[in-house]
């Protein structure tokens, strides 16, 4: 007989996939293919031919819970450039015991080509749960630059994090080589560490893989000040990392730290 028992009504979960591609006509980038399903949209925000082909990634179940997946796909044909960001900031909202939010990006960039994943800011909320996994391959002449920002709450709101899971795996390949690899896993107990967060509400991970890299390193070292650190990895990699009270103060260095690195401004939804 049916029974009357909420522990037997599983809840609803988003999901969603999109993935972009650019290809070169004309000598400029343009739209070469587009696929989206589920919770996940792509807007196309007009842009000169000289920025090379925006896209913008949007949530429309308004964030991620336990449970949720999420996966985008962007691809840069031999001698285009493509940008990726998002709308708005993610969120990671409270999640159930034993349940796990999921994004999974995967990216590539051919010959001759460009790619940059911007997403603005994810915020994680208390009890929210959330892995994270960026894939990129790159030619041997791709050019690959990438940000993540996580505010561990909303200051402005008084919010703190008393009990939370976040892991964030990247892999970065040239020609099927593994050239960067980096691993983030933090919960409460890991926010206070000097290894890790030191009482920082806001963190962000910048990566420059390109051939001249290493050209960049004194210019952002000067501009991110005592807020982060950046270092060359190898030959052609470049990474930094940034730890700031908030989000207010982490875009103050965030900005323009990326907007050097990537010789153009953001895009518009940064600024919206």
């Amino acid at each position: 007989m049916p029974r009357d028992d909420a522990s037997l009504i599983a809840p609803p979960r988003a999901y969603g996939e999109a993935h972009v591609a650019a290809g070169l006509r004309g000598g400029h980038s343009h739209l070469a293919g587009l696929r989206q399903s589920g919770s996940a949209k792509v807007l196309l925000p007009r842009a000169s031919d000289d920025d090379g082909l925006t896209a913008i990634l949007l949530n429309t179940a308004g964030g991620i819970t336990g449970g949720d997946a999420f996966a985008y796909r962007g691809e840069a044909r031999a001698g285009t450039r493509l940008t990726l960001s998002t709308q708005a900031a993610e969120r990671a909202y409270r999640a159930q015991p034993g349940e796990t939010g999921s994004m999974n990006v995967a990216l590539k960039a051919d010959e001759g080509a460009r790619i940059d994943w911007l997403p603005q800011e994810t915020i994680l909320f208390d009890g929210s749960s959330l892995a994270r996994r960026l894939e990129v391959d790159l030619a041997s002449d791709a050019r690959f630059l990438a940000v993540e920002a996580v505010l561990l709450g909303r200051a402005a709101m008084g919010e703190r994090l008393s009990d939370f899971a976040f892991t964030d795996n990247w892999r970065v390949r040239r020609g099927g080589a593994l050239i960067y690899a980096d691993a983030v896993r933090l919960s409460r107990d890991a926010m206070a560490g000097p290894a890790t967060l030191s009482g920082a509400g806001a963190f962000a991970s910048i990566l420059l893989a390109c051939p001249a890299a290493e050209r960049h390193l004194a210019a952002l070292r000067d501009g991110l000040g005592p807020a982060g650190g950046a270092s060359v990895i190898r030959p052609g990699v470049l990474a930094a990392r940034i730890l700031c009270a908030d989000g207010f103060a982490l875009r103050q260095v965030l900005i323009p730290a990326i907007e050097a690195l990537r010789g153009a401004p953001l895009p518009k939804a940064w600024r919206l």
